[in-house]
C-alpha cells in the first residue's frame, strides 16, 4: 500500500519509521514532513495538511491507498470528511466525530450522558457568571479551554486570581470548563478501533509539566513510559472494565465511533479510574515510546483498522520496555528561538534507541530547529533502568544551542 502521513512532529517521525518497516509498503509520504521523515518516504513540503481538497489532490496524484492523520489540528478541520466523500481511506474520524477531542464541552457531555466516570464539572460561557462561581467554590479547581490548545489549555490551581486570568481570556472566544481537581496519577491509554472493534495498546504515561518534579507550566509532554510499572494486571482489568468497554460502547450507541485512534486519558484515583479527557489521534511523545513495542507489522495492523477487521486481528506486542525525552529548545514552553543549528546527534540503533525529530528542516546541509519540542530520544530495553540510560545518553549527543531537557522522566513510576 501507499501511504500519506499528515504532520512534521516527533510522532509523525515514528510513525514514518514504523510504517517503513512494513512488508505491505510500497510508498510512504509525510506531509510537511521534517528533516528526519524524510528518510523514510517523500516529504511533501508544499502541502498544507489542514487543506483537505489539496490532500486528496495529492492522494490521486501519487495513487495513495491511506491517509494517516498524525495530529489533531487536520480533524478539526475537516480532511478526514474531503477524503471519506472520495473515497480515500482514512485513520481518524470526520469533523463531527472529531469535537470528541476538538470540544471539551461536547467531550463532557458524552461522558455524563453515558454514565462514565469523569471529574464533575461546570460549563461556562459568560464571565460574570464565571466570576461568581469561581470566587464561591473552595479548594483547588482544574480550568480547561474548550477547543484545541495544543495541550496548553488547562489550568490546575487554587489560586483564584490566577483562576480568573486564566479562564477569562478563554471566554474571550471560547467556552470552558471548570472540574473538581482528581489526584493520583495519569496513563495514556491508546484504542485502536475499526469503527467498531478495537485492540488496546499498553498504558503509557507522558510528563506534562516543564520542570523536573512535575513543576512549572504545562507543555505538549517532555517525555514519556511505556508500559506503565505502577499498571499492575489487577489495575489494568479494572482500567478497561471501567474506561475502555464502556467508552466503546458509548461510541457505538451513540454512532461516534470511527477508524482511528480513541486516545483515553485516564486519572487513577483512590475510588478507580477516571477518564480525563479523550483524544482522537496517536499523543505525542507517547508515540515515539509506544510504537517501538508494537512486534506485529503495522502496515497490517492499519489496514485491519481500515478494514474493519480487527476482531480477527492478532496484535504481538514486545517484552521490552520504553523511555523517551524530550529535548527541547531554550524558553519553551514561553517564547523560543527558531532556526537553530543543530551540530550534531546520535544514531539511531534498532531495538535499542530511535531519536526523532520534529519540524526540523535541512536548508545548504544544515540541520535546523523549527519548534519548542525539538527531538525526541527513546531507549528501549528489557529493563527501565537500561532503557533509561540510553535515553539519556542519546539526550545528551543533541548538541544545539540552548538545547534542555527534563532530567526526572519516569522516576516517579521507577522509585
Amino acid at each position: 500500500m501507499k501511504v500519506l502521513i499528515l504532520g512534521n512532529g516527533a510522532r509523525e517521525h515514528a510513525l514514518a519509521w514504523k510504517f517503513s518497516t512494513s512488508r505491505r509498503l510500497c510508498g510512504l509520504f509525510v506531509a510537511p514532513g521534517n528533516a528526519g521523515t524524510a528518510s523514510f518516504g517523500t516529504n511533501l513540503p508544499q502541502l498544507d495538511p489542514l487543506d483537505g481538497a489539496a490532500v486528496v489532490t495529492a492522494c490521486q496524484t501519487y495513487e495513495i491507498d491511506l491517509v494517516f492523520v498524525g495530529s489533531e489540528a487536520p480533524l478539526e478541520a475537516g480532511v478526514a470528511d474531503a477524503l471519506q466523500s472520495a473515497g480515500v481511506a482514512v485513520i481518524g474520524p470526520n469533523r463531527h466525530k472529531a469535537q470528541l477531542e476538538s470540544s471539551k464541552v461536547f467531550s463532557k457531555d458524552f461522558m455524563i450522558r453515558n454514565g462514565l466516570p469523569t471529574a464533575a464539572a461546570q460549563e461556562f460561557t459568560d464571565e460574570e457568571k464565571y466570576l461568581d462561581y469561581i470566587t464561591s467554590v473552595p479548594g483547588r479547581l482544574v480550568i480547561k479551554k474548550s477547543g484545541l490548545a495544543a495541550g496548553k489549555g488547562v489550568l490546575e490551581t487554587d489560586d483564584r486570581s490566577e483562576a480568573l486570568d486564566f479562564g477569562l481570556e478563554i471566554l474571550k472566544n471560547d467556552k470552558l470548563l471548570v472540574e473538581e481537581f482528581l489526584t493520583g496519577f495519569e496513563i495514556s491509554v491508546f484504542v485502536l478501533s475499526d469503527g467498531r472493534d478495537y485492540v488496546v495498546l499498553p498504558p503509557t504515561a507522558d510528563f506534562k509539566k516543564a520542570q523536573e518534579g512535575d513543576r512549572g507550566p504545562n507543555t505538549g509532554g517532555m517525555g514519556a513510559i511505556c508500559p506503565v510499572p505502577l499498571v499492575d494486571a489487577l489495575l489494568w482489568k479494572r482500567v478497561l472494565a471501567e474506561t475502555v468497554e464502556p467508552t466503546v460502547a458509548a461510541l457505538n450507541k451513540d454512532g461516534l465511533n470511527y477508524k482511528g485512534i480513541i486516545f483515553i486519558g485516564v486519572m487513577v484515583t483512590s475510588t478507580g479510574p477516571k477518564i480525563l479527557e479523550y483524544n482522537v489521534r496517536f499523543g505525542d511523545p507517547e508515540t515515539q515510546a509506544l510504537l517501538a513495542l508494537i512486534d506485529s507489522d503495522f502496515g497490517d495492523l492499519v489496514q485491519a483498522m481500515a478494514d474493519g477487521t480487527l476482531s480477527e486481528y492478532r496484535l504481538v506486542l514486545s517484552t521490552k520496555v520504553a523511555l523517551g525525552v524530550v529535548v527541547a529548545a531554550p524558553g519553551y514552553p514561553g517564547d523560543y528561538p527558531k532556526n537553530l543549528v543543530v551540530e550534531s546527534l546520535p544514531p539511531s540503533r534498532e531495538g535499542q534507541f530511535h531519536l526523532f525529530q520534529a519540524s526540523t528542516t535541512l536548508v545548504d546541509g544544515a540541520l535546523l530547529t523549527a519548534g519548542g519540542r525539538c527531538f525526541t530520544a527513546v531507549g528501549i530495553a528489557d529493563s527501565f533502568e537500561e532503557a533509561k540510560r540510553r535515553a539519556y545518553a542519546g539526550a545528551a549527543q543533541v548538541k544545539f544551542p540552548g538545547a534542555w531537557w527534563r532530567k526526572d522522566i519516569g522516576d516517579k513510576f521507577l522509585h
